[in-house]
């Protein structure tokens, strides 16, 4: 997401040829569009970015329905 949203808001302002942008070519733009689908599909999978966060969200769900039967079965 930190690579999306700031590409969004170039094409926009890109499009709607605000002030500065006027100047900036569209290889710039296309360019950082490029290095963000590159870095997607290719350098996250290599660095195992993309397991550790499915492994993180896997691991806060155990953890809360632990705590969850936990509580439960205390109360019984």
């Amino acid at each position: 997401m930190f690579l999306i949203i700031p590409i969004v808001i170039l094409y926009a302002l890109k499009l709607l040829e605000v002030s500065f942008m006027e100047q900036v070519s569209w290889w710039w733009i296309n360019g950082f569009a490029f290095a963000a689908f590159i870095w997607f599909e290719f350098l996250e999978r290599m660095l195992g970015l993309d397991k550790r966060k499915d492994d993180m969200h896997h691991k806060k769900m155990q953890d809360e329905r632990l705590k969850r039967n936990f509580k439960e079965s205390k109360k019984k």
